[in-house]
């Protein structure tokens, strides 16, 4: 190997070596501390518990926060907790009649009365059903009552951003540091090299983004002065309560009892049976709560995985049938005077070769008998094609299209789980894809089916479920937005004219693309970027990704993709290229990108990028003024 090409990859991995190490040590200096606990005492302080359980992890949110602050909204008497049996798992949430005023409640405490109040029917729940039925919706509410839980910690000056502007900007420096060196290694190996096009500046653009984009990732929380004193008193709380013999064995409902020690209790994790009951995360498929009738009950859902008939359409059905008979009866006609079932040839080759037949024949009357029994079974199945009325338990993609180099995986089918009230079992159904979008948990639906394939072919929504109400939009918000505005939060975020989810709205987006889109919902993207994305209307995949970014950051993003078809009288400029445009707007770049089904539909996307660049100069003419 030539020694110019073994020094510039040493000193490139010199560079980036040194960042990490760099980044090493930062994240050790300003590691959560672990306080001493105080002595064990019974005394409880001011702050909820949500905001204890993160102090007494080390700075973490863990699945306390929001178990622990539903037995605290009990203790406070926002809501009821009843056990009618020994099953702790039978336990109800019930709504008073006369509870306290919520206007003190913090955004957090809401969130999870909002969501028993949003599911309660007649003013009951069962504790159990509390959980979620879509992944997506768990994660985006969970995650925002921790970035809510965080932000009030900040504010009482109890949590800090673990990396704060200091080491970020020594980071930063570090990164330019990183990028100029990598930079420099492949500029000189693109000389000596003799390369036409020298890839040293965009080695280094993309080597400090990178670094940059690792550095700004937020890696948690760290502690401060007042919050180590805080955590200590708290360790020394959980020590008094570990003290107390059989309190980790107490279920939620004693929390009639025990008041706010239960609801503390489980934020120190000194409640082994009520943490274990309590949950607020996916829910079990198998086992789903249904209020349809007007009181709750639990169903037990069966899941068909195994037949190929399950979701078939008629042709799809019904050809392969006609195609067995036709392959089965071919088959007979021509070995069919063949069969010798006790073959008296003496001759090896002649026995062989009726075997063979009677093989061949035994195939042929199994085809035969399948593809009749499929068409029987199918033409039956169109015949006794019925009606259900029932609430909708749980939708879940079953099937999808092979994934291909240019095309990702599509769902085309979809589990329906649907509670008609005419048992406690029942079997969920196939629904097409297209149609799971308009269908959610908890909503009254009349479906026609077919009872052998298990297929719905019709599908509307008589009425509307109560968690239509607590559904989250699946994006991203910071914790910093969630700080008041004096002077707490550690940066800015974009203006509001220039954040990527409100420059085009859902039906410029649509008819750039000729199909429907639902609203933008946030992207966490590394580093400096902005994202958003729009979803098809029909099966939920993402159909477009906006990227936006100002400042230095914006520059070098337009330096990058400011290549292929121009396109005049767009903002300050603008480009195509494939699947993508980009527009430059004073210091703000934005990258438009076409994905999934829209590809190959960009036609219409330079006239969608002059609307962005109409609202992206109006903001900043607004800014400046």
């Amino acid at each position: 190997m030539d020694r110019r090409l073994l020094l510039d990859l040493a000193v490139s991995a010199v560079a980036l070596a040194g960042w990490f190490l760099v980044y090493g040590i930062a994240r050790l200096v300003t590691r959560p501390a672990s306080p001493a606990p105080a002595p064990a005492t019974p005394e409880l302080g001011s702050e909820p518990p949500a905001v204890v359980s993160l102090l007494v992890n080390r700075w973490s949110i863990t699945e306390d926060a929001a178990e622990s602050t539903l037995l605290d909204l009990a203790a406070r008497g926002f809501v009821e907790l009843r056990q009618p049996g020994n099953d702790p798992m039978q336990t109800t949430l019930h709504l008073p009649p006369a509870p306290p005023d919520d206007g003190g409640l913090r955004p957090y405490e809401r969130r999870v009365l909002d969501r028993v109040r949003g599911l309660a029917v007649h003013g009951v729940v069962p504790l159990t059903a509390l959980t979620f039925r879509d992944q997506a919706q768990a994660k985006a509410w969970n995650k925002r009552l921790r970035r809510q839980v965080v932000a009030d910690a900040r504010t009482a000056g109890l949590s800090r951003r673990r990396f704060g502007p200091a080491v970020t900007s020594l980071l930063v420096a570090a990164a330019v540091v990183a990028g100029v060196a990598v930079g420099l290694a492949v500029l000189h190996y693109g000389v000596w090299h003799q390369e036409d096009d020298n890839p040293g500046l965009a080695a280094g653009l993309v080597t400090f983004a990178a670094l940059t984009a690792i550095a700004g990732a937020s890696p948690g929380e760290r502690d401060t002065a007042l919050g180590r004193e805080v955590a200590a008193r708290w360790l020394g709380v959980r020590a008094w309560l570990r003290g107390h013999e059989q309190f980790d064995e107490l279920p939620p409902a004693s929390v009639a009892i025990w008041d706010r020690y239960l609801g503390y209790g489980a934020a120190v994790g000194a409640t082994r049976l009520a943490s274990a009951v309590l949950d607020l995360g996916m829910g079990d498929r198998t086992l789903v709560w249904s209020s349809f009738g007007g009181t709750w009950h639990r169903v037990r859902v069966r899941y068909p995985r195994v037949f190929a008939r399950y979701g078939r359409t008629v042709p799809r059905l019904l050809l392969p049938a006609v195609i067995s008979i036709a392959v089965g009866v071919f088959l007979l006609k021509v070995f069919g005077g063949s069969v010798d079932l006790v073959p008296s040839a003496t001759d090896q080759v002649d026995r062989t070769l009726i075997f063979v037949a009677d093989g061949i024949v035994a195939v042929a009357l199994l085809s035969l008998v399948s593809g009749g029994y499929k068409l029987v079974r199918g033409l039956a199945d169109l015949a006794t094609e019925r009606t259900i009325t029932g609430e909708v338990l749980w939708v879940e993609v079953w099937r999808s299209t092979a994934q291909r180099d240019n095309r990702p995986s599509q769902p085309w089918l979809h589990y329906l789980a649907v509670d008609d009230g005419t048992g406690d079992r029942t079997t969920a159904w196939a629904l097409p894809s297209q149609w799971a979008a308009g269908c959610h948990d908890g909503d009254a639906v009349t479906i026609r089916v077919r009872p052998w394939t298990r297929r719905v072919v019709s599908l509307s929504v008589v009425g509307q479920g109560r968690s239509r109400q607590l559904t989250e939009p699946v994006g991203s918000d910071d914790t910093d937005d969630l700080l008041p505005a004096s002077g707490l939060r550690a940066g800015s975020g974009p203006a509001p004219s220039t954040r990527p989810a409100e420059l085009f709205t859902p039906e410029e987006v649509g008819q750039a693309l000729d199909l429907p889109v639902l609203p933008a919902e946030r992207l966490d993207l590394p580093g400096p970027l902005a994202g958003a994305q729009f979803r098809s209307a029909t099966d939920g995949q993402p159909v477009l990704m906006v990227q936006a970014v100002s400042g230095a950051p914006g520059r070098w993003v337009w330096r990058l993709h400011s290549r292929g078809q121009e396109l005049p009288g767009i903002g300050d400029g603008a480009y195509a290229s494939g699947e993508q445009v980009v527009m430059r707007v004073g210091d703000s770049t934005v990258v438009v990108r076409a994905v999934g089904d829209a590809r190959g539909q960009t036609g219409h996307l330079p006239w969608l990028l002059t609307q962005g660049a109409t609202r992206l100069s109006a903001g900043h003419d607004e800014a400046t003024t």
